[in-house]
């Protein structure tokens, strides 16, 4: 037998966003950053896991700190290239 106990749910909409996320090894962990955020947001850990989901709570704290006007909806990023380049310094 069930019991009301006058508790009504509330439905909360969760939006989820897909991010294009850089994670670069370093002699001393990883750092990790999003495209198409303005503003900084960086993420690090001493493992590849770490510093991805370190971003990710990052991104999250920015765009909940700021709003959603941070994210840069006009120019989305479809692919996401890492280059070597030789440059004369």
């Amino acid at each position: 037998m069930m019991k009301n106990i006058g508790i009504s749910k509330i439905r909360e909409v969760v939006m989820i966003r897909q991010f294009k996320i850089i994670v670069e090894k370093h002699p001393d962990g990883y750092v990790a950053y999003p495209l198409g955020l303005k503003g900084v947001v960086v993420g690090e850990g001493d493992t590849y896991e770490e510093a991805l989901a370190d971003a990710k709570s990052a991104i999250r704290f920015h765009i909940e700190t700021f709003g959603r006007g941070v994210i840069e909806d006009e120019t989305p990023v479809l692919e996401a290239f890492v280059a070597e380049a030789g440059v004369v310094v």
